[in-house]
């Protein structure tokens, strides 16, 4: 009896009312003939009826072929249906794997943490073990996940937020995680209070949205000890006065080098793009944040590498 030839299925699960096209484009650019089913609006009430669903029809032979992407624009709520969908998996007898990359939050940040690991490298700074770093922005998205990334490779970290009491559940959540107190929380409701956030910085990362500068050349010029300043908006206006989207490791001022949007967005794609890959040869696990990461850092590694052997 012939055995099936099974077609890889990517089957998104967004908390938002409308499923992003964006991972949807990448993940058939990776795998031209696969096919994708989208689930809207999932909460984690009815993300097991989904999983129990798609585990079952196709065996254990098809469910490896079979791979859950989730995402959606609330972090909290994002959590909610992984932890569902991997409770659900531990009742049946066998898995998928999981994709997890929220609105891109997860792989832009691995990507712009990777970068500024890699112009502080480059430059001959060292690696990110002990830098007094700031992440503008960082109870959004990217930011908290830059903060949860810089914090694992034992940097000191700041996250700004206008709202204290936020900013301070993250940074909690965080130094739980890492088993340290990496993360702390500045509060920035007014533009004027940035640069006491920044003063002692030595990286600091925009991650604000879209649209919205979140650091002035006046900040940049009182931070005396800012090495390298990244930025992931590359929407005019853009999130640092002066700093362009293409720049990658240009000069601000002498001694600061700055990596702007679409320099992160290239690595940030390599990134995601691999996730998809790695999640398509293995038939179970999880492919989150730590594995973006791990792929972006590496990717850079060997650009240094291949650097240092010319």
């Amino acid at each position: 009896m012939a055995q099936p030839n099974f077609k890889t299925v990517f089957v998104f699960l967004d908390t938002d009312k409308y499923c992003s096209p964006f991972d949807m484009l990448v993940a058939v650019d990776c795998f031209p003939d696969s096919a994708i089913f989208k689930y809207e609006n999932v909460t984690s009430e009815e993300a097991p009826k989904i999983v129990f669903d798609l585990l079952f029809p196709r065996g254990p032979a098809g469910a490896a072929f079979t791979k859950i992407f989730i995402n959606g624009s609330n972090f909290e709520e994002v959590e909610k249906v992984v932890a569902a969908t991997q409770n659900a998996m531990k009742s049946a007898p066998w898995g998928n794997s999981i994709i997890v990359d929220p609105r891109g939050g997860y792989s832009t940040a691995a990507a712009a943490v990777a970068k500024t690991f890699g112009a502080s490298m480059e430059k001959g700074l060292g690696s990110l073990e002990g830098k007094k770093i700031t992440v503008l922005a960082g109870t959004g998205p990217v930011g908290q996940t830059a903060a949860r990334i810089y914090a694992t490779e034992k940097a000191d970290v700041t996250i700004t937020s206008r709202s204290l009491a936020k900013g301070q559940v993250i940074a909690d959540k965080i130094n739980a995680e890492v088993g340290m107190q990496r993360v702390k929380v500045v509060e920035v409701s007014k533009p004027e209070q940035t640069a006491a956030a920044i003063q002692d910085a030595e990286i600091i990362l925009a991650a604000g949205a879209g649209g919205v500068q979140l650091l002035t050349k006046a900040d940049i010029d009182t931070a005396v000890k800012c090495k390298i300043i990244g930025d992931i908006n590359a929407i005019n206006p853009l999130g640092v006065e002066g700093l362009g989207s293409n720049d990658d490791g240009i000069d601000l001022k002498p001694g600061v080098f700055g990596i702007g949007a679409l320099a992160i967005g290239k690595l940030k794609l390599k990134t995601e793009t691999e996730m998809i890959k790695r999640a398509a040869a293995e038939a179970q696990g999880l492919f989150d944040y730590a594995i973006a990461y791990t792929i972006a850092k590496d990717a850079i590694l060997k650009k240094l590498a291949k650097a240092t052997a010319k």
